[in-house]
Protein backbone atom coordinates (compact mmCIF):
# COMPACT_ATOMS: atom_id res chain seq x y z
CA UNK A 1 0.00 0.00 0.00
CA UNK A 2 1.14 3.60 -1.14
CA UNK A 3 1.05 5.96 1.49
CA UNK A 4 1.72 10.11 0.29
CA UNK A 5 0.67 13.00 2.14
CA UNK A 6 1.35 16.43 4.77
CA UNK A 7 3.08 14.87 7.74
CA UNK A 8 3.01 18.17 9.87
CA UNK A 9 1.87 21.42 8.91
CA UNK A 10 2.05 24.24 11.84
CA UNK A 11 -1.38 25.80 12.21
CA UNK A 12 -0.42 28.00 15.24
CA UNK A 13 0.84 31.61 13.62
CA UNK A 14 2.77 31.95 16.79
CA UNK A 15 5.13 28.64 16.04
CA UNK A 16 4.84 29.56 12.05
CA UNK A 17 8.05 31.03 11.65
CA UNK A 18 9.50 28.22 13.57
CA UNK A 19 7.73 25.15 11.50
CA UNK A 20 7.79 23.90 7.78
CA UNK A 21 5.82 21.84 6.84
CA UNK A 22 6.67 18.43 6.62
CA UNK A 23 5.79 15.73 3.74
CA UNK A 24 5.52 12.11 4.16
CA UNK A 25 5.85 8.98 1.50
CA UNK A 26 5.73 5.38 2.75
CA UNK A 27 5.22 2.27 1.23
CA UNK A 28 3.47 -0.93 3.12
CA UNK A 29 3.92 -4.34 2.63
CA UNK A 30 1.60 -7.03 4.11
CA UNK A 31 3.61 -10.50 4.87
CA UNK A 32 1.26 -13.16 4.23
CA UNK A 33 2.51 -16.33 6.55
CA UNK A 34 1.63 -20.03 6.45
CA UNK A 35 1.45 -20.13 2.48
CA UNK A 36 -2.01 -18.58 2.55
CA UNK A 37 -1.90 -17.69 -1.18
CA UNK A 38 -1.29 -21.19 -1.72
CA UNK A 39 -4.08 -21.58 -0.15
CA UNK A 40 -6.50 -19.94 -1.71
CA UNK A 41 -5.14 -21.37 -5.24
CA UNK A 42 -5.89 -24.82 -4.04
CA UNK A 43 -9.20 -24.00 -2.96
CA UNK A 44 -10.33 -22.13 -6.05
CA UNK A 45 -8.70 -24.93 -8.16
CA UNK A 46 -10.45 -27.49 -6.15
CA UNK A 47 -13.73 -25.79 -6.41
CA UNK A 48 -13.47 -25.64 -10.23
CA UNK A 49 -12.99 -29.24 -9.82
CA UNK A 50 -16.35 -29.95 -8.56
CA UNK A 51 -17.85 -27.75 -11.01
CA UNK A 52 -16.50 -29.67 -13.62
CA UNK A 53 -17.42 -32.78 -12.54
CA UNK A 54 -20.98 -31.70 -11.57
CA UNK A 55 -21.27 -30.34 -15.05
CA UNK A 56 -20.15 -34.25 -16.62
CA UNK A 57 -22.43 -35.66 -14.56
CA UNK A 58 -25.48 -33.47 -16.27
CA UNK A 59 -24.09 -34.69 -19.10
CA UNK A 60 -23.94 -38.04 -18.66
CA UNK A 61 -27.64 -37.68 -17.57
CA UNK A 62 -28.62 -36.37 -20.91
CA UNK A 63 -26.92 -39.38 -22.29
CA UNK A 64 -29.39 -41.54 -20.50
CA UNK A 65 -32.64 -39.57 -21.56
CA UNK A 66 -31.18 -39.64 -24.85
CA UNK A 67 -30.73 -43.32 -25.18
CA UNK A 68 -34.15 -44.00 -23.97
CA UNK A 69 -36.06 -41.84 -26.31
CA UNK A 70 -33.45 -43.51 -28.93
CA UNK A 71 -34.95 -47.17 -28.11
CA UNK A 72 -38.98 -45.82 -27.73
CA UNK A 73 -38.50 -44.20 -31.01
CA UNK A 74 -37.11 -47.78 -32.77
CA UNK A 75 -39.88 -49.73 -31.49
CA UNK A 76 -42.48 -47.56 -32.23
CA UNK A 77 -41.08 -47.35 -35.69
CA UNK A 78 -40.24 -51.12 -36.01
CA UNK A 79 -43.84 -51.52 -34.49
CA UNK A 80 -45.21 -49.51 -37.03
CA UNK A 81 -43.62 -51.29 -39.90
CA UNK A 82 -45.17 -54.56 -38.45
CA UNK A 83 -48.48 -53.41 -38.40
CA UNK A 84 -48.65 -51.85 -41.71
CA UNK A 85 -47.55 -55.46 -42.90
CA UNK A 86 -50.04 -56.97 -41.21
CA UNK A 87 -52.54 -54.27 -42.55
CA UNK A 88 -51.30 -55.49 -46.19
CA UNK A 89 -51.80 -59.37 -45.31
CA UNK A 90 -55.21 -58.33 -43.97
CA UNK A 91 -56.16 -56.31 -47.59
CA UNK A 92 -54.94 -59.35 -49.65
CA UNK A 93 -57.37 -61.87 -47.99
CA UNK A 94 -59.95 -59.00 -48.51
CA UNK A 95 -59.23 -59.35 -52.05
CA UNK A 96 -59.04 -62.91 -52.06
CA UNK A 97 -62.30 -63.55 -50.39
CA UNK A 98 -63.77 -60.86 -52.88
CA UNK A 99 -62.57 -63.70 -55.73
CA UNK A 100 -63.62 -66.56 -53.70
CA UNK A 101 -67.02 -65.08 -53.07
CA UNK A 102 -67.94 -64.40 -56.68
CA UNK A 103 -67.52 -67.78 -57.52
CA UNK A 104 -69.65 -69.06 -54.46
CA UNK A 105 -66.10 -70.54 -52.62
CA UNK A 106 -67.61 -68.88 -49.58
CA UNK A 107 -70.14 -66.31 -48.25
CA UNK A 108 -70.75 -62.96 -48.10
CA UNK A 109 -70.77 -62.98 -44.24
CA UNK A 110 -67.53 -64.19 -44.31
CA UNK A 111 -66.04 -61.52 -47.05
CA UNK A 112 -67.57 -59.11 -44.58
CA UNK A 113 -65.87 -60.19 -41.25
CA UNK A 114 -62.28 -60.32 -43.10
CA UNK A 115 -63.52 -56.50 -44.57
CA UNK A 116 -64.51 -55.44 -40.82
CA UNK A 117 -61.18 -56.64 -39.62
CA UNK A 118 -58.99 -55.02 -41.82
CA UNK A 119 -60.89 -51.56 -41.56
CA UNK A 120 -60.44 -51.76 -37.64
CA UNK A 121 -56.88 -52.73 -37.92
CA UNK A 122 -56.40 -49.90 -40.19
CA UNK A 123 -57.69 -47.52 -37.78
CA UNK A 124 -55.69 -48.86 -35.17
CA UNK A 125 -52.43 -47.88 -37.89
CA UNK A 126 -53.44 -44.09 -37.84
CA UNK A 127 -52.77 -43.51 -34.33
CA UNK A 128 -49.14 -45.86 -35.02
CA UNK A 129 -47.94 -43.44 -37.26
CA UNK A 130 -48.65 -40.44 -35.04
CA UNK A 131 -47.31 -42.36 -32.66
CA UNK A 132 -43.82 -42.58 -34.16
CA UNK A 133 -43.79 -39.03 -34.93
CA UNK A 134 -44.29 -38.21 -31.34
CA UNK A 135 -41.42 -40.05 -29.98
CA UNK A 136 -38.72 -39.03 -33.49
CA UNK A 137 -39.65 -35.01 -31.93
CA UNK A 138 -39.27 -36.59 -28.33
CA UNK A 139 -35.85 -36.88 -28.71
CA UNK A 140 -35.41 -33.18 -29.64
CA UNK A 141 -35.33 -32.28 -26.00
CA UNK A 142 -32.10 -34.48 -24.85
CA UNK A 143 -30.85 -33.15 -28.44
CA UNK A 144 -31.41 -29.50 -27.86
CA UNK A 145 -32.56 -29.33 -31.47
CA UNK A 146 -35.16 -30.48 -33.52
CA UNK A 147 -35.07 -34.02 -34.79
CA UNK A 148 -35.18 -32.74 -38.11
CA UNK A 149 -32.79 -30.47 -38.18
CA UNK A 150 -30.42 -33.23 -36.98
CA UNK A 151 -31.14 -36.34 -39.05
CA UNK A 152 -33.18 -34.86 -41.54
CA UNK A 153 -34.97 -37.45 -43.75
CA UNK A 154 -32.81 -39.81 -42.43
CA UNK A 155 -33.84 -42.86 -40.40
CA UNK A 156 -32.45 -44.03 -37.17
CA UNK A 157 -30.06 -46.93 -37.09
CA UNK A 158 -32.12 -48.94 -35.09
CA UNK A 159 -29.83 -52.13 -35.29
CA UNK A 160 -28.54 -53.29 -31.39
CA UNK A 161 -24.76 -52.70 -31.42
CA UNK A 162 -22.77 -55.79 -29.86
CA UNK A 163 -21.23 -54.84 -26.69
CA UNK A 164 -18.64 -56.45 -25.01
CA UNK A 165 -17.16 -56.36 -21.48
CA UNK A 166 -20.42 -56.61 -19.90
CA UNK A 167 -20.35 -59.92 -18.22
CA UNK A 168 -17.77 -59.68 -15.55
CA UNK A 169 -20.27 -58.14 -12.75
CA UNK A 170 -16.86 -57.50 -10.21
CA UNK A 171 -14.63 -55.99 -12.90
CA UNK A 172 -17.69 -53.89 -13.62
CA UNK A 173 -17.42 -52.76 -10.15
CA UNK A 174 -13.94 -51.64 -9.47
CA UNK A 175 -14.38 -49.51 -12.73
CA UNK A 176 -17.54 -47.49 -11.39
CA UNK A 177 -15.20 -46.86 -8.01
CA UNK A 178 -12.33 -45.17 -11.12
CA UNK A 179 -14.85 -43.57 -13.42
CA UNK A 180 -17.73 -42.84 -12.22
CA UNK A 181 -19.23 -38.94 -12.02
CA UNK A 182 -20.81 -39.15 -8.43
CA UNK A 183 -17.71 -40.51 -7.09
CA UNK A 184 -15.37 -38.61 -9.18
CA UNK A 185 -17.63 -35.17 -7.90
CA UNK A 186 -17.36 -36.75 -3.82
CA UNK A 187 -13.20 -37.16 -4.44
CA UNK A 188 -13.23 -33.31 -5.99
CA UNK A 189 -15.85 -31.96 -2.87
CA UNK A 190 -13.76 -34.04 -0.75
CA UNK A 191 -10.35 -32.21 -2.10
CA UNK A 192 -12.18 -29.03 -1.77
CA UNK A 193 -13.08 -29.02 1.94
CA UNK A 194 -9.61 -30.06 2.84
CA UNK A 195 -8.35 -27.38 0.91
CA UNK A 196 -10.79 -24.99 3.06
CA UNK A 197 -9.65 -26.67 6.31
CA UNK A 198 -6.08 -25.61 5.29
CA UNK A 199 -7.08 -22.22 4.38
CA UNK A 200 -9.08 -21.92 7.44
CA UNK A 201 -5.71 -22.70 9.35
CA UNK A 202 -3.81 -20.76 7.91
CA UNK A 203 -5.80 -18.08 8.24
CA UNK A 204 -5.02 -17.56 12.02
CA UNK A 205 -1.46 -16.74 11.64
CA UNK A 206 -1.29 -13.16 11.33
CA UNK A 207 -0.15 -11.19 9.13
CA UNK A 208 2.75 -8.57 9.33
CA UNK A 209 3.08 -5.45 7.90
CA UNK A 210 6.15 -3.99 6.82
CA UNK A 211 6.30 0.03 6.43
CA UNK A 212 8.92 1.80 5.45
CA UNK A 213 8.89 5.90 4.68
CA UNK A 214 10.27 9.01 4.07
CA UNK A 215 9.99 12.39 5.82
CA UNK A 216 10.56 15.69 3.90
CA UNK A 217 10.84 18.85 6.24
CA UNK A 218 12.25 21.84 4.54
CA UNK A 219 14.77 24.29 5.66
CA UNK A 220 13.57 26.89 7.96
CA UNK A 221 15.78 30.63 7.36
CA UNK A 222 16.28 33.18 9.82
CA UNK A 223 13.56 36.06 10.49
CA UNK A 224 14.87 39.45 12.39
CA UNK A 225 12.67 41.79 13.66
CA UNK A 226 13.24 45.75 12.61
CA UNK A 227 15.68 45.57 15.24
CA UNK A 228 18.07 43.28 13.57
CA UNK A 229 17.52 40.09 16.00
CA UNK A 230 16.76 36.65 14.68
CA UNK A 231 13.35 36.11 16.13
CA UNK A 232 13.16 31.64 14.88
CA UNK A 233 15.64 28.79 14.83
CA UNK A 234 16.75 28.67 11.69
CA UNK A 235 17.16 24.59 10.78
CA UNK A 236 18.52 22.75 7.94
CA UNK A 237 16.11 20.54 5.55
CA UNK A 238 15.76 17.09 6.76
CA UNK A 239 15.01 14.04 4.88
CA UNK A 240 14.71 10.80 7.27
CA UNK A 241 13.93 7.20 6.59
CA UNK A 242 11.61 5.74 8.93
CA UNK A 243 11.11 1.68 9.46
CA UNK A 244 8.18 0.08 11.23
CA UNK A 245 6.66 -3.48 11.57
CA UNK A 246 2.93 -3.93 12.74
CA UNK A 247 2.21 -7.64 14.23
CA UNK A 248 -1.57 -7.84 14.65
CA UNK A 249 -2.09 -8.96 18.39
CA UNK A 250 -4.49 -11.67 17.17
CA UNK A 251 -6.76 -11.69 20.54
CA UNK A 252 -10.26 -12.45 18.62
CA UNK A 253 -8.77 -15.65 17.32
CA UNK A 254 -8.99 -17.63 20.51
CA UNK A 255 -11.65 -19.60 19.49
CA UNK A 256 -11.53 -22.19 17.37
CA UNK A 257 -15.11 -22.20 15.70
CA UNK A 258 -13.85 -21.92 11.68
CA UNK A 259 -10.90 -24.63 12.30
CA UNK A 260 -13.66 -26.81 13.89
CA UNK A 261 -16.26 -26.38 10.99
CA UNK A 262 -13.71 -26.72 8.56
CA UNK A 263 -12.84 -30.14 10.17
CA UNK A 264 -16.24 -31.36 9.92
CA UNK A 265 -16.86 -30.38 6.57
CA UNK A 266 -13.89 -32.69 5.45
CA UNK A 267 -15.23 -35.27 7.64
CA UNK A 268 -18.67 -35.44 5.95
CA UNK A 269 -16.61 -34.74 2.53
CA UNK A 270 -15.15 -38.23 3.48
CA UNK A 271 -18.60 -40.21 4.26
CA UNK A 272 -20.02 -38.86 1.52
CA UNK A 273 -17.36 -40.75 -0.72
CA UNK A 274 -17.80 -43.78 1.14
CA UNK A 275 -21.84 -43.66 0.38
CA UNK A 276 -20.96 -42.48 -3.32
CA UNK A 277 -18.40 -45.47 -3.22
CA UNK A 278 -21.54 -48.13 -1.65
CA UNK A 279 -23.99 -46.65 -3.38
CA UNK A 280 -21.76 -47.76 -7.08
CA UNK A 281 -21.56 -51.24 -6.01
CA UNK A 282 -25.14 -51.56 -4.95
CA UNK A 283 -26.20 -49.59 -8.68
CA UNK A 284 -23.84 -51.50 -10.63
CA UNK A 285 -24.98 -55.21 -9.37
CA UNK A 286 -28.34 -53.97 -9.57
CA UNK A 287 -28.31 -52.78 -13.21
CA UNK A 288 -26.25 -55.69 -14.61
CA UNK A 289 -29.17 -57.98 -13.03
CA UNK A 290 -31.70 -56.10 -14.82
CA UNK A 291 -29.60 -55.81 -17.93
CA UNK A 292 -29.02 -60.12 -17.46
CA UNK A 293 -32.43 -60.60 -17.79
CA UNK A 294 -33.32 -58.21 -20.36
CA UNK A 295 -30.43 -59.70 -22.13
CA UNK A 296 -31.48 -63.16 -21.68
CA UNK A 297 -35.62 -62.09 -22.52
CA UNK A 298 -34.77 -60.82 -25.70
CA UNK A 299 -33.21 -63.78 -26.78
CA UNK A 300 -35.96 -65.87 -25.87
CA UNK A 301 -38.38 -63.96 -28.04
CA UNK A 302 -35.68 -63.34 -31.24
CA UNK A 303 -34.57 -67.68 -31.20
CA UNK A 304 -37.50 -69.01 -30.09
CA UNK A 305 -40.55 -67.67 -29.55
CA UNK A 306 -40.51 -65.34 -32.69
CA UNK A 307 -39.78 -67.78 -34.84
CA UNK A 308 -42.59 -70.15 -33.87
CA UNK A 309 -45.31 -67.25 -33.92
CA UNK A 310 -43.83 -66.49 -37.44
CA UNK A 311 -44.20 -70.29 -38.63
CA UNK A 312 -48.02 -70.30 -36.88
CA UNK A 313 -48.90 -67.55 -38.41
CA UNK A 314 -47.61 -68.30 -41.83
CA UNK A 315 -49.49 -72.08 -41.70
CA UNK A 316 -52.41 -70.62 -41.00
CA UNK A 317 -52.66 -68.53 -43.88
CA UNK A 318 -51.99 -71.14 -46.13
CA UNK A 319 -54.22 -73.56 -44.32
CA UNK A 320 -56.87 -70.68 -44.44
CA UNK A 321 -56.13 -70.24 -48.73
CA UNK A 322 -57.33 -74.32 -48.84
CA UNK A 323 -60.12 -74.01 -46.84
CA UNK A 324 -58.50 -75.97 -44.16
CA UNK A 325 -58.86 -73.30 -41.35
CA UNK A 326 -61.61 -70.65 -40.61
CA UNK A 327 -61.52 -67.06 -40.67
CA UNK A 328 -61.55 -66.42 -36.56
CA UNK A 329 -58.39 -69.11 -36.66
CA UNK A 330 -56.62 -66.94 -39.00
CA UNK A 331 -57.00 -63.60 -37.13
CA UNK A 332 -56.84 -65.36 -34.27
CA UNK A 333 -53.08 -66.31 -34.78
CA UNK A 334 -52.25 -63.40 -36.81
CA UNK A 335 -53.08 -61.61 -33.67
CA UNK A 336 -51.23 -63.55 -31.58
CA UNK A 337 -47.83 -63.13 -34.09
CA UNK A 338 -48.25 -59.76 -33.83
CA UNK A 339 -48.67 -59.61 -29.79
CA UNK A 340 -45.60 -61.63 -29.71
CA UNK A 341 -43.62 -59.67 -32.15
CA UNK A 342 -44.58 -56.30 -30.35
CA UNK A 343 -43.56 -58.22 -26.98
CA UNK A 344 -39.80 -58.65 -29.02
CA UNK A 345 -39.56 -55.19 -29.91
CA UNK A 346 -40.25 -54.15 -26.09
CA UNK A 347 -37.61 -56.74 -25.00
CA UNK A 348 -35.06 -55.39 -27.22
CA UNK A 349 -35.37 -51.56 -26.01
CA UNK A 350 -35.86 -52.60 -22.53
CA UNK A 351 -32.46 -54.39 -23.66
CA UNK A 352 -31.07 -51.37 -25.06
CA UNK A 353 -32.29 -49.15 -21.73
CA UNK A 354 -30.74 -51.63 -19.88
CA UNK A 355 -27.53 -51.54 -21.64
CA UNK A 356 -26.82 -47.77 -21.56
CA UNK A 357 -28.01 -47.99 -17.67
CA UNK A 358 -25.29 -50.15 -17.19
CA UNK A 359 -22.65 -48.77 -19.22
CA UNK A 360 -23.67 -45.06 -17.28
CA UNK A 361 -23.53 -47.13 -13.97
CA UNK A 362 -20.25 -48.21 -14.63
CA UNK A 363 -19.03 -44.56 -15.33
CA UNK A 364 -18.88 -45.26 -19.46
CA UNK A 365 -19.93 -43.51 -22.20
CA UNK A 366 -23.01 -45.19 -24.36
CA UNK A 367 -22.11 -46.77 -27.33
Amino acid sequence: MLTAGIDSKELSKANKPNAATATTMSVALTIETAGKRGQRIRAAQAAVKVGEATLEGGRRQLYADAAAAYADTCRARNALVRQEATLRALGDIVNANTVRRKVGDIGGLELSQSQVERDRYEADVVPARAQVQTAAESLSIPLGRRYSEVFGNAELACDAPAVNGLDDVDQLVRQAQDARDDIRIAHAALDATRASADLAQANRWVDPVLNVGLKNTPSVHALTDAGGNVTNSPAQRSLSLGLTVSVPIPLSRTQRGEVLQAQSAVTQAMLALRSAELRAQTDVRRVHAQFRAAQLNEQRYRESVLVQSDKVVEGMRLSYKKGAASLLELLSAQRSADEVYLAWLQASADLATATVQLQLAVGASPD
